[in-house]
Formats: structure tokens, C-alpha cells, sequence
């Protein structure tokens, strides 16, 4: 695990040298073990190491000599010692060293670019050909690991954080208003802009091509839309033991390709129970969990649970319990790692038990992504809700033409419901509604808080997702969507951000591609399963895999994620302090919004107004980001 930075430009070999340390500089965090740069006239990279695999090898940049050809990793292809074989095999040789970056290089010499389709794994990367003069950086099919660019028509600059680009000083800090206005709705930016104006995310599944003197040029190698494409009339059983044995693998891989512990971040729940029930299964003993709650207890602490499921598989237990004091001691911090303002407060609880990990392992495995492939959340509901309309969408159009019409007798909502199970394919639905797990402040609300000002409405990049999405089924749609958005970046961003920042691994056996690939052409009863008259199932196939090897009361259990209290401490003593944050003199959205628009929403999250407490948090997460980086341009 690293991270990794590089120029490309009109430099010389000491400008770039100087540059590439200054932005190593300020990721210190990635990879406090070790660090290396290389550079010559016109570019030069750079890493920062956290050493996980060859401890004592494995130094970047590495070079293929015979191929002028270097690169800087930053990630763990965890099939590495496998592709390694089949490379030995296929007459690589002048190997330096037992790394896994190292067979990423020589499979990229031997295979070309398509030899990233054989790396299993989290990663960014970037080689440099120093004959042609060409950069590649590619990033993982899921987009675990982030990899940033900015280009100006002249300079390349890449890196793991903007943080770092930032570090280069040769970027004008100036913010793109779209990208703001967009965070208010969602709580992050969505990709592929990034707060900054000029200042890019290379997409999952993507790689860049440069030489200098050219264009960047993105493309997609990687894609895996949730379109069934697997016999509805499986054995049940059929399908149990292939999830199994594609999950148990990824977890294995996950294990073993390591030379340092490895722990498991355990909430309790479904997700990471089932991760620890696996790694005993696979022969993994007294292995190190870590768990999160709160003072306040109750709602807040699932710790009860955690060490529950922790003794039933014989792992050691660490627990760190937060309260407010903490809590806001911790704010600032996320706030700083994120780089981007970034709404999502479990980073705080992420960070806390980051800390607390670091002190025992270097790697831990996540459940992030079960909820996104195997369709969790409340899509039981929604599947329910879906196929009655199916049923209904049977009927005879003059039939339910004459029901929506008769409607009109009812309440408001359902004529609404009638006319369009009436007029609207159900596959339609999605793109007209866009459902989307966040929407803190619409466009309405935005223009009053913004003085009059109107941008672009942050619904066209909901919009365009569903759009592109190709079953026509709802679920699918949906999960879609949230896999190329949501789970990015939100999700899979804070877990980056937040662990790096305490310079621990992260792992995410449920997004390994394969058994993403297999989840996404299962049908839906695969994931959301119904159990009897108006009774439906989330995570179905997950939940048989986890009846096996967990207690019921896990197995039972309703999602949580990472549960915090922030949003009724607003209104139960936090309120003068977020006021206060918002709205004293030296405010920068005070200066900027609305102040009476401000007040207003400080007083319905103190009322208790249902969103209003997202909506303040949102804007007290935007107020320190604009502190941290002393934001003063807009574009």
C-alpha cells in the first residue's frame, strides 16, 4: 500500500525532482515505512510506502532495464504470486524483487495493456516508458483506490490525493462552482470532476494514455452493468456453493497476500460477520477485530454484537468507544484527509478505528460493497413495491386506463400512483423518479442559499446514470447506480481516506471483480428473495451463506452501517457550536451564502425538521474544508 505522485512537463530532471519530493511530502501518511523518486527532463514520479508484501525488497520506482520501463503502485494485486508463475513460464526474467509490483510491470511489458485483466486486485498505478516517452496510469475496475489528474494543456500531474497535486504549487486553488453545488445535494463530488477546477478523477475500470506534447486520453477497459443473464430456474443450491466458493476465495486472497497481520474491521452486522466467519473457515485463527460505538449507547453501540459474533469465532476483540468531545476533535482531521468536502460522518468513526487497528495490524478487511453487488438497504421493500406494479402492468391498458381514472375520486398520492402504473413502463420509473440514496438540498433550496445564483441541476448526473444503465428492471437499475456512484464516491472514498490517514490497509473481499461479475448476472431472488405473502429478503444468498457459520441474531439482524449520534446532538446542545461555525465573523459561508437561508437551516435541524440535520452538517463539513484549504476563488 502506498501513494503514489508524478509530473510530466516542460522540467527539467531537478524541477522535477523538486516537485515530485514536495508532493511525496504531503502523504507522508500513505507510507510512513519508505519512500523513492526518479526522475529526468520532463517527468518524474514518485511513491510513498507502506510495506505490506517483500518487506524488505520491494522498493519503488522499480525499473525493467531490458525495457526501459518503470512504475510506481499503489494498491495489492493479491494473485500476484500466481501470475508471477505463468510469467517465469513465459520466459520473464531479471527479477529484482518478491513484490507484487514488480509482476504487475512485467505483466504490462509481456501482455501489454491487456495484462491488466489479469490483475486481481485494489490499485493505482503508473509506468513510464522512458524510450517512447509515454505514461500509463490505470486504476482498479471498482475505483477502491483513488487516482487524481490535472491537466492544463501543457503540465500532467498526478497523485493518490489532491492533497498532494496541491503540494506541486502549480495549481491555482480555484473551486469549481458545479462541483459545489453538486455536494450539496449529494454530501460528496461526483465523479468525474473534483472540487477543484482542473483537477480530475481517472474513473474505475479506466486507464490514461500520455506522451508529452499530446492530449490525456482516458479509456474504459472495465465495465460490469447488474443485467441478469443467468437461467432464472438455478438450483438454489446451485447457486449457494458458487458464491460461496467465490467468496471464501476472495477473502483468502485477501489473507494470504500479506507478510504483515491483517485484522478485520467488525461492526456486527452482516458484512463484516461474514468475513470473519470466513477467514476461520479458511484456517485464519486468533485474528485481531475492531469495533466502534458511542457513549450514548443504545442505537449508537453495536459493540454488543461485535464481541458477540468476535468470541464465536475465536478472534481477539478491541473495541474504542467515541463521544462528542471526540467527535469534534476528530472532525477536522476527516476533513483535512478527505481533500474534498466530504459529508459522510462515519469517516469519523472510520478514523477512531483506524487508530485503534494500527496499533495491532497493518491490513484489515471491510465489508464495503455487500450492500451495492448483493442489493441491501431497504430494496426488500422496494422489490415488494415493484412487483406489485408488475402484477398491476398485466392488466389491459383500457384496464388500468379506467383505474387511473376513477382515481381522480382519491387522495392527491394515489391518483399520482394510479396514472402512472397506468402510462409508465415500470422500467421507466427510475428515470423518471431518480432515486438516489442522498439528496440534502434540491435545486430550490440551493438557489435561495446561494443568493439567486443557479448551475446546472445536480440531478442530471443522477439522470444520466440511469440512463446509461442497460436492464430494464428497476432493482438492477438501481444497482447500478449506486455502484458507480454512491459505493465510489462516498463509501469506498471515506474508507481510503480515513484509513490511509492512520496509514493502515484496507481490504474489501466483496468487491473483488469476479464475484462482483457473478452478483451482477444473478437474478434478482439471488439478492432479494421473498419468504412468504409480503415478506421479501435482502441479501439472500449472503444470509444462507452466514446461517451456516453465524449465530441467528446476527444473521437477523437489520443494517446499521456505523450509527452516530451527530445528528441529535444538534439538537440537544450542539446547536450554539454549529451556529457559531456557520455564522461568526470570520464565516467563509457566511460571506458567500445566505445568512438568513443559514439561520433558517440551523433552526430546523434544532427543531428537529426531518434532513435538516444532514443538510447543517453538510455545511459545517464545507465551512472547515473551506478553512483547511483557505479557499478564496471560485471560477
Amino acid at each position: 500500500m502506498c501513494g503514489i505522485v508524478g509530473i510530466a512537463g516542460d522540467f527539467s530532471r531537478d524541477e522535477c525532482l523538486s516537485i515530485v519530493e514536495r508532493m511525496n511530502g504531503s502523504i507522508v501518511h500513505r507510507g510512513p515505512d519508505d519512500d523513492g523518486v526518479w526522475a529526468e527532463d520532463g517527468f518524474g514520479f514518485g511513491m510513498r510506502r507502506l510495506s505490506i508484501i517483500d518487506l524488505a525488497g520491494g522498493k519503488q520506482p522499480i525499473w525493467d532495464e531490458a525495457a526501459g520501463r518503470g512504475i510506481v503502485f499503489n494498491g495489492e494485486v493479491y494473485n500476484y504470486k500466481s501470475l508471477r508463475k505463468d510469467l517465469v513460464a513465459n520466459g520473464a526474467s531479471g527479477w529484482t524483487t518478491e513484490s507484487d509490483t514488480e509482476v504487475v510491470l512485467k505483466s504490462l511489458i509481456d501482455k501489454g495493456e491487456g495484462g491488466i485483466h489479469s490483475w486481481n486486485g485494489m490499485f493505482a498505478v503508473a509506468t513510464w516508458d522512458r524510450r517512447n516517452k509515454s505514461l500509463l496510469l490505470v486504476r482498479d475496475r471498482m475505483g477502491v483506490k483513488p487516482l487524481y489528474y490535472y491537466w492544463d494543456g501543457k503540465t500532467l500531474i498526478f497523485a493518490s490525493e489532491i492533497k498532494a497535486i496541491l503540494a506541486s504549487g502549480l495549481v491555482e486553488r480555484r473551486i469549481n462552482k458545479q462541483s459545489l453545488w453538486d455536494y450539496l445535494t449529494f454530501r460528496y463530488v461526483p465523479s468525474p470532476h473534483s472540487i477543484w477546477q482542473g483537477i480530475r478523477k481517472l474513473p474505475p475500470g479506466h486507464l490514461l494514455r500520455f506522451k508529452p506534447g499530446g492530449e490525456p486520453q482516458e479509456e474504459k477497459y472495465w465495465e460490469s452493468d447488474v443485467l441478469n443473464e443467468i437461467d432464472l430456474h438455478r438450483p438454489e443450491s446451485e447457486v449457494d456453493e458458487e458464491f460461496a466458493r467465490l467468496f471464501l476465495d476472495a477473502v483468502d486472497l485477501r489473507l494470504v497476500a500479506s507478510d504483515v497481520p491483517v485484522g478485520v474491521f467488525l461492526s456486527g452486522g452482516l458484512d463484516s460477520s461474514a468475513i470473519a466467519a470466513a477467514a476461520v473457515e479458511l484456517g485464519h485463527k486468533n485474528f485481531h477485530t475492531f469495533s466502534v460505538g458511542f457513549e450514548e449507547g443504545g442505537y449508537y453501540s453495536e459493540l454488543g454484537y461485535a464481541e458477540q459474533v468476535a468470541k464465536h469465532v475465536g478472534a481477539q476483540y478491541h473495541e474504542v468507544v467515541l463521544n462528542q468531545k471526540k467527535f469534534l476533535e476528530l472532525l477536522p482531521e476527516v476533513v483535512y484527509a478527505t481533500d474534498e468536502p466530504l459529508a459522510d460522518l462515519s469517516a469519523i468513526s472510520i478514523l477512531a478505528l483506524s487508530r485503534l487497528a494500527r496499533q495491532d495490524v497493518k491490513v484489515v478487511l471491510s465489508g464495503e460493497g455487500s450492500d451495492e453487488i448483493l442489493a441491501g438497504y431497504d430494496f426488500d421493500r422496494a422489490e415488494k413495491e415493484w412487483n406489485r406494479v408488475r402484477l398491476l402492468q398485466r392488466f389491459p391498458q383500457t384496464a388500468l386506463k379506467v383505474g387511473a381514472a376513477f382515481s381522480r375520486l382519491g387522495p392527491g398520492g394515489f391518483q399520482r400512483r394510479a396514472e402512472k402504473v397506468a402510462n409508465l413502463p415500470l422500467g421507466s420509473w427510475n428515470k423518471v423518479e431518480l432515486p438516489h440514496i442522498t439528496n440534502n438540498f434540491d435545486q430550490a433550496e440551493k438557489e435561495k442559499l446561494w443568493r439567486g445564483e443557479r448551475l446546472w441541476d445536480s440531478e442530471r448526473v443522477v439522470a444520466a446514470q440511469y440512463n446509461a444503465a442497460r436492464s430494464k428492471d428497476p432493482l438492477q437499475q438501481m444497482l447500478t447506480v449506486y455502484q458507480k456512484d454512491w459505493l465510489v464516491e462516498d463509501l469506498l472514498m471515506k474508507a481510503d481516506k480515513s484509513t490511509m490517514a492512520a496509514s493502515l490497509e484496507a481490504r474489501t473481499p466483496f468487491l473483488d471483480y469476479r464475484l462482483v461479475e457473478w452478483a451482477n448476472r444473478q437474478p434478482n431472488s439471488v439478492k432479494v428473495k421473498r419468504k412468504g405473502i409480503n415478506q421479501y429478503e435482502t441479501k439472500s444468498v449472503l444470509r444462507r451463506f452466514c446461517s451456516k457459520r453465524l449465530p441467528k441474531t446476527i444473521v437477523d439482524r437489520p443494517k446499521r452501517g456505523f450509527p452516530d449520534p451527530a445528528n441529535v446532538w444538534l439538537e440537544n446542545g450542539l446547536h450554539p457550536w454549529a451556529h457559531d461555525t456557520l455564522l461568526n465573523s470570520n464565516s467563509k459561508l457566511g460571506s458567500i451564502f445566505d445568512k438568513p437561508s443559514l439561520e433558517n437551516v440551523l433552526t430546523e435541524a434544532k427543531q428537529g425538521k426531518e434532513g435538516a440535520a444532514n443538510r447543517v452538517w453538510a455545511l459545517v463539513v464545507l465551512e472547515l474544508w473551506m478553512q483547511t484549504w483557505e479557499v478564496v476563488m471560485f471560477i
